[in-house]
């Protein structure tokens, strides 16, 4: 089963059918998170009996999640205090319910309504083991004001270790960008499913590890059609390589031209060629400027090359043209632009390229930059292309603030995707692949180690590498992304993040591999959980 990732707007409507349509009390849906809380904070603090919990709650159904934790710590006889935020008269709803069960079991509870009764109660946070953060929850629009964001700079500020319910206290659940003072937890419990803000970076590095919940909506809601963000699991791509048949030879697994390369960028041109080559496919062929090619011959030994005319620049000329229209003919799949560099006339042949090719095309890098503002041809060709930019390189092509892109990355790739008819990969930190259909897929391999020259040029090669071998252009760009994120943090536990390059990551390929065709697909975790 997929685990959806999904906005505030989509949890609220899963909640609501899950009363309407199946007749779960909202509640139980209270009761149930909560108490799933409850044990995972039993599980990350296994002496918790010996300690105190401070629960800092609003007067929203995310304080009533923090009412619920409440009772069950006490039930436990563990020590807890309560701080609500408001006049308990504010409280309506389940949230006021679980408010009246928690008074009447004589847990204590403090209204802090004020600058000075929150200071007056600054020794309860500060005399916790432990704060758990029920303060604003997926409801909330806007930055944090007033006396929310004086008790989250108080709860940041204690040193203690905080347990976020849903989501950290001030982001927004629906973006990875932070509109302003907001929780740093330790620990996010969410509920039911993961919301967009504690995965997608920066907002993620504020919920600390992150643990994904079962509150007990049915299956049925947790799966449907409409939620169409996902995140890429291991049994989702460990089907994508294709079973090595001992009859076979090296036509069997494809054969991949990649056009790449000018001076000073010939190393982008050679880790691509070479991960084609890493990730399983059985020829590849490096067109690139003919006085660039004896290096190439000479470095790349399982690669063949193929010389292309040339500018005075010593970038791949357009007459060129003909010769990789002809080398491309036979070819499941054609790579273009990493090193190509942004020649006016490297641009023009490939766009004329692109006009007339009938393979499957993956475009990186100044392949990518060629574009420019023409993305309308991608409409007309004979595959949907994919798109592997990072989010600076995706500003250029559609003309707006890079920004932007970073605060709006999954609706922008969507409608990108969608629009133009590409499988689109936003690079970076949870990298995304968008799909024609308007699906998109987020991956939560890699770390920040990868933040180097050339490891977009490997992941531009491991995608061919797949298509060579005949797996279809979702699945291959999926599994492509997340071997490379697996590959990268493989990198980074043998030499570190700081001394990592693209040719570390490239060397875990084979082990990376090795680690996804182990992996037992019938596995099913009971939780959800990532750092």
């Amino acid at each position: 089963m997929a685990v959806n990732v999904v906005t505030a707007g989509q949890m609220r409507e899963l909640d609501r059918r899950a009363t309407e349509e199946y007749g779960i009390p909202s509640l139980l849906l209270m009761e149930n998170a909560g108490l799933q809380a409850v044990l995972e904070l039993e599980r990350v603090f296994p002496l918790l009996t010996q300690r105190h919990v401070a629960i800092v709650c609003g007067k929203g159904n995310n304080g009533g999640d923090g009412f619920v934790v409440a009772r069950h710590l006490f039930n436990r006889e563990i020590a807890v205090k309560v701080l609500l935020l408001a006049r308990r008269a504010d409280v309506k709803g389940d949230a006021r319910t679980n408010l009246e069960i928690i008074q009447k079991c004589g847990i204590p509870i403090y209204e802090v309504t004020t600058s000075q009764a929150l200071e007056a109660r600054r020794g309860a946070i500060e005399e916790a083991d432990v704060v758990v953060d029920a303060i604003l929850g997926t409801g909330t629009t806007g930055p944090a004001k007033g006396l929310f964001v004086e008790a989250i700079e108080l709860l940041n500020q204690s040193g203690r270790p905080i347990v976020a319910l849903d989501i950290p206290s001030g982001l927004n659940s629906d973006e990875g960008s932070i509109p302003g003072p907001s929780i740093n937890a330790d620990l996010t419990v969410t509920f039911g499913l993961p919301k967009r803000c504690v995965i997608l970076y920066p907002a993620a590095s504020y919920a600390g590890r992150v643990v994904t919940v079962d509150i007990g909506l049915p299956r049925p809601l947790l799966t449907d059609p409409i939620l169409n963000v996902s995140l890429v699991e291991t049994r989702d791509v460990v089907g994508a390589l294709p079973r090595r048949d001992p009859n076979a030879h090296k036509g069997t697994y494809g054969h991949a031209l990649i056009v790449a390369g000018s001076p000073g960028k010939t190393g982008a041109a050679a880790m691509c060629a070479f991960s084609t080559l890493r990730i399983g496919a059985g020829l590849v062929t490096l067109a690139l400027p003919e006085s660039l090619n004896d290096a190439m011959e000479a470095k790349l030994t399982e690669v063949m090359t193929e010389p292309l005319p040339e500018t005075g620049e010593r970038t791949v000329a357009f007459a060129a043209l003909d010769r990789v229209l002809e080398l491309a003919k036979g070819k499941r799949v054609v790579a273009i632009g990493p090193g190509l560099s942004i020649h006016p006339e490297t641009a023009e042949l490939v766009r004329a390229f692109l006009n007339t090719a009938k393979a499957q095309i993956v475009v990186d890098a100044d392949g990518i930059n060629a574009l420019g503002p023409n993305l309308e041809m991608l409409r007309n060709l004979a595959l949907p292309p994919i798109l592997t930019p990072h989010p600076g390189e995706l500003a250029r092509l559609l003309g707006i603030d890079r920004d932007e892109i970073v605060r709006n990355r999954i609706p922008i790739a969507q409608k990108v995707a969608t629009s133009f008819g590409v499988y689109l990969i936003l690079k970076g930190a949870r990298t995304l692949i968008a799909s024609p259909d308007g699906r998109v897929a987020i991956n939560i391999t890699g770390n920040a180690g990868m933040a180097t020259g050339g490891t977009g040029d490997v992941l531009t090669g491991l995608i061919a590498g797949l298509l060579a071998q005949g797996v279809d252009a979702d699945v291959a760009a999926k599994a492509a992304v997340y071997l490379h994120g697996v590959a990268g943090d493989l990198a980074a536990e043998a030499v570190g993040q700081e001394a990592m390059v693209a040719s570390d990551l490239m060397a875990q390929i084979p082990e990376a591999i090795r680690q996804l065709k182990s992996h037992d697909p019938a596995q099913k975790p009971e939780i959800h959980q990532w750092a």
